[in-house]
């Protein structure tokens, strides 16, 4: 039997690591202008998890964080379709931990050819607790906030 001290993964194990304990995060589209006339759009999902993660996740040894996929612009034909609305931004995600008064920045440069299909991938190192999540760019946008409960 597994222990919450044992690694875990993100999704599903009925083999291996244990499965994580998780929040599902959704965000809200960050409306962006990249390079001052490229409108742009990124969409970011994801869980927030206890850990600690297993050696092959994107943070290994993780604990008692978000782990977020941004990805950029839309496809009005499916996700194999070509992409608009994308441009070269970094994504600069803002975080504060309401429960420990803890908060930080992290931000990711994520290209216009990182859509749905090739998200770039943000840890978010939060702590345990009640996590308010704010994403915005480097460019002129309009930034989203999202709540959520880090296991």
């Amino acid at each position: 039997m597994a222990s919450a001290a044992d690694p875990c993964m993100l999704g599903w194990s009925n083999v291996g690591p244990r499965t994580c304990a998780m929040t599902d995060v959704g965000m809200a589209p960050v409306w962006t202008l990249g390079d001052g006339l490229c409108a742009g759009m990124l969409t970011a999902s994801g869980n927030a998890f206890d850990g600690p993660l297993w050696e092959y996740s994107s943070a290994p040894g993780a604990v008692h964080s978000v782990e977020l996929r941004i990805a950029q612009g839309f496809s009005p034909l499916g996700e194999w379709a070509s992409t608009t609305l994308a441009c070269d931004v970094t994504a600069i995600v803002d975080w504060q931990n309401f429960d420990t008064g803890r908060s930080g920045t992290v931000s990711r440069y994520v290209p216009a050819s990182n859509n749905s299909t090739s998200p770039a991938f943000v840890h978010v190192d939060t702590g345990p607790g009640r996590v308010r999540l704010t994403m915005r760019t480097d460019h002129p946008s309009i930034p989203v906030s999202t709540d959520i409960v880090v296991p």
